[in-house]
């Protein structure tokens, strides 16, 4: 469903060197925790496979590391989702309303939900996290579109939403459906920058708010991405995206797609095979966003998990408790 031509290089791995010795001795030693929430798939079949713990093994920022927590969602703990659209789409994504609608119908009793749109760099939210259908669908219109800057860029706009995530309730899943065509704005539409400081600090805010991204992308016609390059531009920084926080983007070549009905029935199949994950890792101490890199040895099922994680530090770990 996404492209295969690129490769995420942008890790968030940092080290502390202290100037004394024992003191540097003393930090190696530390062990640091953290979480993240991983998705399980049968790789053939329609079944997911039972996973233990002991078939699972992980590094962070490429040190072995202990998985002490592995458990799959309970069918009735509470996600949190935001279904966040590009303010700055044309008229003609008024061709998925109907699809959008189904979805937010379809959302089980454990998912609480709302709708923002993409404006002048933020995400405004058209109504609280709520469990009423009905509420959250009046929120639902097509965008404006055609004003270039109604949106800045997608990713401040991601930014702000992990800034500002509408609940306090840390033991939710927070999951985020981004429609968007991805092109950055502010730092060159017309090519593919792997280093885009506007995707990086996204980034870094949804891992530190614990966001899962999905993305959708939606060819806006008229503007700078009716170009190949941006297209490819686009959907290479919104694959950034949803690989590093453990989603998945979807899009039909450099089109738009017919229906988003198919990736809607694949979120609403992720959402129901998430697993918590729980590990220990050596670290300095300090809470830091880590690369993260989970094999799974069990045949017939395949794992879909966030490229960076928060690792906390011992003040954290300590609040946490």
């Amino acid at each position: 469903m996404h492209s295969q031509f690129f490769k995420l290089t942008a890790l968030f791995a940092a080290a502390s060197v202290l100037p004394v010795i024992p003191a540097v001795a003393q930090s190696a030693n530390q062990r640091s925790q953290g979480q993240a929430i991983v998705t399980v798939l049968p790789s053939k079949g329609a079944q997911v496979p039972a996973i233990s713990q002991q078939e699972l093994s992980i590094k962070i920022n490429g040190k072995n590391s202990t998985v002490n927590r592995w458990q799959q969602f309970n069918p009735n703990s509470p996600v949190q989702l935001v279904i966040l659209i590009d303010g700055a789409a044309r008229s003609s994504l008024g061709t998925q309303m109907n699809d959008i609608g189904k979805f937010v119908q379809s959302l089980p009793s454990n998912v609480s939900a709302t709708i923002a749109y993409m404006q002048n760099g933020s995400a405004a939210l058209t109504g609280p996290l709520t469990t009423d259908r009905a509420q959250i669908l009046r929120g639902l219109h097509i965008p404006s579109g055609g004003v270039p800057d109604i949106s800045a860029s997608p990713y401040f706009c991601l930014s702000s939403l992990a800034e500002h995530w509408p609940s306090n309730d840390l033991q939710a899943r927070r999951e985020v459906v981004m429609v968007t065509d991805g092109v950055d704005y502010y730092d060159g539409a017309m090519h593919y920058d792997p280093n885009d400081p506007y995707v990086e600090k996204a980034i870094s805010d949804a891992v530190k708010a614990q966001l899962i991204v999905y993305s959708i992308y939606w060819r806006d016609l008229g503007r700078l991405d009716r170009t190949m390059a941006a297209t490819d531009a686009g959907q290479n920084l919104l694959l950034e995206v949803t690989q590093a926080t453990g989603g998945e983007s979807y899009w039909q070549g450099f089109g738009d797609p017919v229906s988003f009905e198919p990736y809607f029935q694949d979120i609403d199949r992720r959402l129901n095979n998430q697993y918590e994950l729980g590990f220990m890792t050596p670290s300095n101490g300090k809470t830091q966003i880590e690369s993260f890199k989970l094999k799974l040895s069990a045949p017939n099922a395949k794992v879909d998990a966030p490229q960076q994680v928060l690792v906390l530090g011992s003040e954290m770990a300590g609040a946490e408790q």
